[in-house]
């Protein structure tokens, strides 16, 4: 049954094939190779024009928007950087690499390879920047969540003095990242930003759970009264049952990491064992179209297999 069925779908699909071959055939017959570039050209320029707005507005966003995008980032991360610099890193990564890359395998001769090697690495140094930089920030986040849990405890303890002075207890004895967001409430403040906006600006900057409800925390004590130390101490022991917990899911997971990587990794080392035993078997894949082909291929679902994995194992508190 399957195979009859497959047959019919292949019936199918190449009666469909002859029939748009005829028909591109017959319009070529009709309008000539110009003519048919011509026609293809006017539905091209027509679709470009109705879509316009649309269209400017993705180049605007992938070329100046991931610029502010990263100057955005590296805000957030203290770091101080030219939008210039940014520019040309950008367009290095766009197109520095791929023309490295075409030059390198144009000496060896291989000028197609190169061609489709240096799309795919401007492709890929394209769309990199932004996703490394998530990954700056969400490692900072982390980090200053790991360390709430002690900014807390000093901030409990020295509220025998003011606020601000407990502030600056936690800029002093603690690492950054903690420290360097705690600074900058302290700064803004003595500019003559109100403390609450202050700290509306921390959860910006840091957009935790644990971060709103300590800011929360805050700013309804400061409205209500009560005893600020006592919340602090039991925002900390929600926060460190959190951390905990958050550390036996890593640990439980550790394994469908682990197994991930392992099979991302069995390709090439598959791959390697046969460069070694039979260089030649392996030399088409890198010289030939059908052979680069499918190395792309393989690689990108290699990836998506790996990405499927830590879906599957990422498990959020």
């Amino acid at each position: 049954m399957n195979k009859i069925l497959f047959f019919l779908i292949f019936i199918s699909t190449s009666v469909f094939a002859q029939e748009k071959a005829a028909e591109l055939n017959f319009m070529t017959d009709i309008l000539g190779r110009k003519g048919l570039v011509l026609l293809i050209f006017l539905i091209v320029f027509i679709y470009s024009y109705k879509n316009s707005l649309k269209l400017f507005d993705w180049i605007e966003d992938q070329t100046f928007g991931t610029r502010d995008y990263i100057l955005q980032r590296c805000e957030l991360l203290h770091i101080e950087i030219e939008p210039r610099k940014i520019t040309y890193i950008l367009l290095f990564l766009s197109f520095g690499i791929s023309v490295i890359v075409f030059g390198i395998f144009a000496v060896m001769g291989h000028l197609l390879a190169g061609a489709i090697l240096a799309g795919v690495t401007s492709l890929i140094g394209w769309r990199i920047p932004r996703p490394f930089m998530d990954t700056l920030v969400n490692r900072r986040v982390n980090a200053y969540k790991n360390q709430m849990v002690d900014a807390l405890k000093l901030l409990s303890n020295g509220l025998r003095l003011s606020l601000p002075q407990s502030l600056g207890m936690v800029v002093d004895e603690l690492p950054n990242p903690v420290a360097q967001e705690m600074n900058t409430v302290l700064q803004q403040t003595k500019i003559g930003v109100p403390l609450e906006e202050a700290f509306e600006n921390l959860v910006v900057r840091i957009p935790t759970q644990d971060n709103d409800m300590f800011v929360s925390a805050i700013s309804i004590l400061k409205e209500t009264g009560g005893n600020l130390s006592e919340v602090f101490d039991t925002i900390a022991a929600v926060i460190r049952e959190r951390v905990r917990l958050q550390q036996k899911i890593d640990t439980f997971t550790a394994q469908g990491k682990f197994q991930g990587f392992t099979i991302f990794a069995m390709p090439f080392a598959l791959g390697a064992v046969f460069a070694a035993s039979d260089p030649a078997s392996m030399t088409p894949m890198f010289t030939t179209p059908l052979g680069l082909v499918m190395l792309i291929s393989a690689l990108g679902l290699d990836l998506l297999g790996l990405w499927v994995i830590f879906k599957v194992v990422k498990i959020e508190v």
